[in-house]
């Protein structure tokens, strides 16, 4: 017969003994948080603040100029000249028009397409995903390449089929529109053909119950449902919209509707390597970004809007 023993009230871990434990937990942390910090400090942060230092600089000759040109502190010189420039005014027109085109048409085909996918109705859903997803794995300049030819008059069949002159000042941007187009729609098919998989079956099943159709479960059900994921979406598309550079670079040496300057991105290209000028292209580069960060703050603010 076992008696039992009686124990003693449980012992509480001294203070002092929890302190080297937190102390180690917070080392560690900064190991592991070392290296992304160092990435992020030295491929983000000291770009940024090179950028902000030479927009506050030009360079001038000094007398009759044979000792170089010397860096001046300007201030906000460089702002003023940027926000003064027509050809800066009629770059962010350029790219406002477009993605006033590109970002509608794009999503709403990747959303589409992903529904489709979901749903029972197409088969092989592997192999259309894979055949839509295609064009965003060839690169920028090479696709840029083949719509280019395709645009040419006399070598591209898309010239004689089309009522109007795709590399004509009034066809060149809705060329762009679907080299842009092409090139992202199987990309962001994928990340809404994700977010859908993540809808519950249970929640799709009760709207068929009732007697929704498909449309009205897509739209009613599934659309809602994947919101949080298009503002995403919405987002990176608006800044990729406003970075707009390699269609129109490429664009630009089969026609002369695209001008050095058609977007913020080749008009900082053309200020910093071909005129020289590095003060006008970092303020360029600050503006563009302000920009950038103001309208993700925009879409974010609507999505939590939308959320709540």
């Amino acid at each position: 017969m076992s008696v039992p023993v009686p124990r003693g009230p449980a012992v509480a871990t001294p203070p002092a003994a929890r302190v080297p434990r937190r102390r180690e937990r917070g080392v560690a942390g900064l190991l592991l948080a070392g290296p992304f910090a160092l990435l992020l400090a030295g491929t983000v942060l000291a770009p940024v603040l090179y950028a902000l230092y030479l927009s506050l600089f030009t360079e001038r000759l000094a007398g009759l100029g044979f000792d170089g040109p010397r860096q001046v502190f300007t201030a906000m010189g460089n702002y003023a000249a940027v926000l003064g420039d027509r050809a800066f005014h009629d770059s962010l027109g350029n790219v406002a028009l477009f993605a006033l085109v590109h970002i509608p048409v794009m999503l709403g085909a990747a959303l589409l397409l992903a529904l489709l996918l979901d749903s029972a109705v197409v088969r092989l859903r592997q192999l259309w995903s894979l055949a839509v997803f295609l064009p965003h794995v060839v690169p920028v300049v090479i696709g840029g390449l083949v719509w280019a030819y395709l645009y040419s008059p006399g070598i591209g069949p898309l010239a004689a089929v089309l009522p109007f002159d795709p590399l004509s000042d009034v066809g060149v941007l809705p060329s762009v529109v679907n080299m842009a187009t092409w090139q992202w729609t199987g990309y962001n098919m994928v990340v809404f053909y994700t977010a859908l998989q993540a809808v519950p079956r249970e929640v799709v099943e009760a709207a068929r119950a009732d007697g929704a159709g498909p449309v009205r479960v897509a739209l009613s059900v599934k659309v809602p449902m994947v919101r949080p994921t298009a503002f995403v979406a919405l987002v990176f598309t608006v800044i990729g919209s406003l970075q707009l550079f390699t269609e129109p670079l490429v664009l630009r040496g089969f026609t002369g509707s695209v001008t050095s300057t058609w977007t913020p991105s080749l008009y900082v290209y053309e200020a910093a390597f071909i005129a020289g000028d590095h003060g006008r292209a970092a303020a360029a580069s600050v503006l563009l970004a302000v920009v950038c960060a103001a309208l993700s703050a925009l879409v974010m603010r609507l999505s939590a809007r939308r959320s709540g």
